[in-house]
């Protein structure tokens, strides 16, 4: 069941199904929302190193948990680590779910802007300081890029790199008339407004798998909301690489859920 707590929120939203795990309240303005699904040690690394740069000194740490089956969170060792929150989506969805989950969770608790980082720790939380920054700045969406001047990328697989700078990166651009450089990135910030918004409209059903990162990324620009991206440090580790996306047909879905939401097929 879902364990929000305003009523108006569970009237208008659709909110996938889950559970709090562990929560030990709201202490900061922003949030950092880590979606994870079988991520092992990765995922230890990432809090480890949250921990070390002091992150949670100016941001809750909260994880959402897609339905992980190999023992990696446990909760007495993430609390040692100063995350503050632990959900776990209990019905169908992918990414999309997890997110929809954890943007909810976030705004019935109070943030004003949530940063979303992936579990794979592929992405330097370094950067995240800067994410709330632009946030205190009156930026709505602040976004990653490795390929801008001072962006790190290392190991990034050929066919994948091509995909964004020639592909994906392009044709969002042309379709939300903000030039993005490094647009699947899901290393991003979002202040609370767009997700309140009704011409937005993030916590909808049509966003189960991979939907919301590109529908974002094409409606926020297209509303007026102010954006910009950041250099960030994005290292895939050398040999096999961690990603949910490794087959010709899975780039082929997401080309789909591009044009799709290039031709405002996701919105409200």
């Amino acid at each position: 069941m879902n364990t929000l707590t305003d009523t108006k929120i569970l009237q208008n939203w659709l909110v996938p199904d889950f559970e709090v795990l562990h929560w030990s309240g709201k202490q900061h303005k922003y949030c950092v929302v880590i979606p994870v699904i079988n991520e092992g040690k990765r995922i230890i690394n990432l809090i480890n190193r949250i921990d070390e740069l002091q992150i949670n000194k100016i941001s809750d740490i909260i994880i959402i948990d897609g339905g992980s089956t190999d023992n990696s969170l446990v909760i007495k060792d993430l609390q040692f680590l100063g995350v503050k929150g632990l959900l776990l989506k209990t019905s169908e969805g992918k990414l999309s779910a997890q997110l929809r989950c954890g943007y909810a969770f976030a705004i019935d608790q109070g943030y004003e802007g949530i940063i979303t980082i992936d579990g794979n720790d592929k992405d330097d939380p370094e950067a995240i300081p800067r994410f709330i920054e632009y946030l205190n700045k009156g930026v709505d969406f602040v976004q990653a890029s490795r390929f801008i001047e001072k962006g790190v990328s290392e190991n990034i697989p050929l066919l994948r790199k091509l995909a964004i700078k020639y592909i994906h990166a392009p044709i969002l651009s042309f379709s939300s008339g903000f030039k993005w450089t490094d647009s699947t990135q899901g290393f991003r910030g979002y202040s609370k407004r767009i997700l309140l918004d009704p011409k937005v409209a993030p916590f909808r059903k049509i966003f189960n798998t991979y939907e919301l990162l590109a529908y974002m990324s094409y409606r926020i620009p297209r509303l007026g909301y102010r954006c910009c991206e950041i250099a960030t440090i994005r290292k895939y580790p050398k040999g096999k690489i961690p990603t949910k996306i490794n087959s010709l047909k899975d780039y082929f879905n997401l080309f789909i859920v591009l044009l799709k939401g290039c031709m405002g097929f996701y919105n409200p």
